[in-house]
């Protein structure tokens, strides 16, 4: 594959960023050849573009090999083991971190002009280069990023060898790559135009991305969002409930259609709500089948300004079995199975807790969703679980293959062609819809895990 230019590597990059859009993510692009590539990625994300400017720290007889790194607002990473072994003494230590930190502030003051860096608490950093070589300035940049508390951080790039998930390992904790040939030498061989990208085209690619045509809000509904008319669920009989979890009472949609067999609880991804268009289309098809459906809020509005328990799915897993225990004791639910479905990273949530002992989940189904997130439980999953992924999602469609082959129970991964992340596309959310309801009305209807 070779790229136009670093713009259509950004483009193409994207199409497999797909499965972030609607996440809190903040793009960050390596200056300088990094940044036009992140441009692209922003605008389709609809998200902030930022540079991440880092410098390596090299050993001081031996500068290819890095003992660590430093970023901005003084973030420094120091691996401690290769100061020990390369026997760097602390003043030669300090006086590289101290030339190398000087760089670091002079470059991003040049590019920022005045403004303040974009902040990563509890965010996505999406870490975009031009390509991985060494993978040494990746690796730095990732760990700068975490180091400035993003939640989640995803290290993207247009191509790289084919043994780069090895360079890189464990610093990102996901990696997206559009080529991984088998003949590569340098990153320009792959670019019919890799001109050297400059201060002022950095300077450029970040004033583009600041204009406000280009940066909706994220979590904004989609033009492409199926209708919620005539209130939650049309022609079913619902209530505003407030499920209680632990110490909190959560908000909540409760629908219980006369004589329902099973009842659904739906798992929301990041950036998402009781109020997803999306999944209150699927919920309106299950309850016209005669199922009823429980949406909430996974977290209260306190919890959720703390953007890091938007991904700490340990939470989100513990929070669904305590209002899955509540919905249990409802007279409304006594005889009725009990499902999960999961969009995004709550699937991940609803896998986790699906896989506790005694859980008693009669099915699941994850829409779009990232079971990867939930990799250690998996194999204790007993519940017969549908993996609904679409045929334009090609990262979460090979993260569902991998977490599939952990799965041990019941399971069936089903693709919607032409579908990509959010099921935009016409009718792919219907196929979507029409898949989870035969799975949940298969396994809920008689189902050997009932309500007790």
């Amino acid at each position: 594959m070779v790229f136009i230019d670093r713009a259509d590597a950004g483009r193409r990059l994207a199409a497999r960023l797909e499965y972030l859009r609607g996440e809190p993510v903040v793009v960050l692009g390596l200056p300088r050849g990094g940044v036009p590539v992140a441009l692209e990625v922003a605008r389709a994300l609809g998200a902030p573009l930022d540079v991440i400017v880092v410098r390596k720290l090299g050993v001081p007889f031996q500068p290819e090999l890095g003992m660590g790194a430093v970023g901005e607002d003084g973030v420094q990473v120091i691996n401690r083991e290769v100061v020990r072994l390369a026997g760097v003494p602390a003043g030669e230590l300090a006086a590289v971190q101290a030339r190398e930190q000087a760089q670091v502030d002079a470059r991003a003051a040049r590019y920022r002009i005045g403004r303040p860096r974009e902040p990563l608490a509890g965010r996505v950093a999406v870490v975009v280069d031009d390509g991985i070589a060494t993978g040494s300035t990746a690796r730095a940049a990732c760990q700068v990023a975490r180091t400035h508390g993003a939640a989640r951080v995803v290290l993207a790039v247009p191509v790289a060898p084919r043994d780069w998930e090895a360079r890189i390992a464990g610093a990102a904790d996901e990696l997206v790559c559009v080529d991984t040939p088998g003949d590569f030498f340098a990153i320009g061989q792959f670019y019919a135009d890799f001109s050297q990208a400059t201060d002022d085209e950095v300077i450029a690619c970040l004033q583009a991305a600041a204009a406000p045509a280009t940066r909706p809000p994220a979590a904004a509904a989609s033009a492409a969002d199926p209708p919620a008319q005539g209130g939650p669920f049309r022609g079913s009989r619902g209530e505003e409930v407030q499920p209680a979890a632990g110490e909190v009472q959560l908000a909540g949609y409760l629908t219980v259609p006369e004589g329902a067999p099973g009842i659904v609880v739906f798992a929301h991804g990041s950036g998402s709500s009781r109020h997803s268009p999306r999944n209150r289309y699927v919920a309106r098809i299950l309850t016209d089948a005669g199922l009823g459906t429980l949406l909430f809020d996974l977290l209260t509005p306190e919890e959720e300004v703390n953007r890091a328990n938007v991904f700490d799915i340990g939470l989100l897993a513990r929070r669904l079995a305590e209002v899955t225990g509540w919905l249990r004791a409802q007279p409304s639910a006594a005889r009725a199975a009990v499902g999960y479905f999961g969009a995004s990273t709550g699937a991940a949530a609803a896998l986790w807790s699906a896989a506790e002992p005694g859980a008693g989940i009669a099915a699941v189904v994850s829409r779009g969703g990232r079971p990867d997130l939930a990799r250690s439980r998996l194999a204790a999953v007993t519940a017969p679980t549908l993996l609904i992924v679409g045929g334009h999602d090609e990262v979460v469609l090979d993260l569902n293959r991998r977490a599939q082959a952990l799965l041990r129970c019941e399971n069936h991964l089903a693709v919607v062609p032409g579908a990509t992340h959010l099921f935009e596309e016409p009718g792919t959310l219907d196929a979507a819809a029409a898949l989870a309801r035969d799975w949940f009305i298969s396994h809920l209807t008689h189902s050997s895990h009932p309500v007790t």
